[in-house]
């Protein structure tokens, strides 16, 4: 893996964990599934327009335009629609480590539903995984946490899953920009649909959410999903995932910097156990991916 992969692995976990910071701010203000859906429209609008200046086209491969429609139907309709109702009374930091245990939901998965290989570190990360959620989870619980909620994120973290199994065949063939427009149209029109039929558009405006609106329709939606592709181009979807055990460290760091969420010692203890488990998980996979 050199320096660049690096620096785009260490980038993205950074932009995707501060996008639940800027969701929490968002959601106080205004209507999650509309905010979300005007987010994707103008991310769509900026990615599709980057792509033609950079000479890319619509001529996508079957794959591409199976995975864009799949990525954008998971990933950004039901994973951050989910995500987005569930913050209105979850907090980011809570919503941020559920996300991060993707990895060990896709391994589990494969180990399980497809009978993948995975070595004894993968299955003792995988062991690691859960007793890290569930002394978080157990913590929560015991303090009160909305239930709906939790469960609302617990269901876009399945959703994730799904859209990151298909990502190996969307960042084939060229026209990444113009493939991260599309998946941002995609959610986009599903959440308009969703909004349409259950939400009242009623807004606070202030400047606290013009700040987290724009930043998360450029940074965690457009940048991120753009480096996401690019690093598994460039590396492969096994070693790209390896940078997903940064995520609940980064998650719960940037939520108390701005938000002030304040952390337990088991949330603390929780989220290393969770972090070791995914990054034990990944390693494993590297050893028996082919090369």
């Amino acid at each position: 893996m050199n320096i660049r992969a690096i620096l785009l692995g260490l980038a993205f976990a950074l932009m995707w964990s501060s996008a639940f910071t800027s969701a929490r701010v968002i959601v106080a203000d205004a209507p999650p599934l509309a905010s979300l859906a005007l987010r994707f429209a103008l991310s769509g609008v900026l990615g599709v327009g980057i792509a033609l200046a950079l000479g890319q086209t619509l001529r996508l491969t079957r794959g591409q335009w199976r995975a864009t429609i799949i990525f954008g139907v998971c990933q950004n309709a039901l994973y951050l629609g989910l995500n987005f109702v569930a913050m209105q009374t979850v907090e980011a930091s809570l919503a941020s480590i559920i996300a991060s245990t993707m990895p060990l939901m896709v391994a589990f998965a494969g180990w399980v539903l497809f009978r993948d290989k995975l070595p004894w570190m993968g299955v003792a990360g995988l062991v690691l995984g859960v007793i890290g959620v569930a002394l978080i989870m157990g913590a929560r619980l015991e303090a009160g946490v909305d239930r709906t909620g939790l469960i609302l994120c617990l269901l876009g973290a399945a959703a994730l899953t799904v859209a990151t199994l298909s990502v190996r065949g969307a960042s084939s063939g060229g026209n990444v920009m113009m493939i991260v427009g599309l998946q941002m149209f995609v959610g986009a029109g599903c959440l308009a649909v969703a909004s349409a039929l259950t939400e009242t558009i009623v807004v606070n405006w202030t400047w606290q959410l013009g700040v987290a609106f724009a930043y998360t329709t450029v940074v965690p939606g457009l940048a991120a999903t753009w480096v996401w592709f690019t690093l598994v181009g460039m590396i492969g979807a096994v070693k790209a995932a390896t940078f997903h055990f940064l995520n609940p460290f980064f998650g719960v760091a940037i939520a108390a910097a701005l938000l002030g969420e304040k952390l337990g010692t088991l949330d603390v203890v929780g989220v290393v156990v969770i972090a070791v488990g995914i990054l034990m998980v990944q390693l494993s996979k590297q050893k028996i991916a082919p090369s």
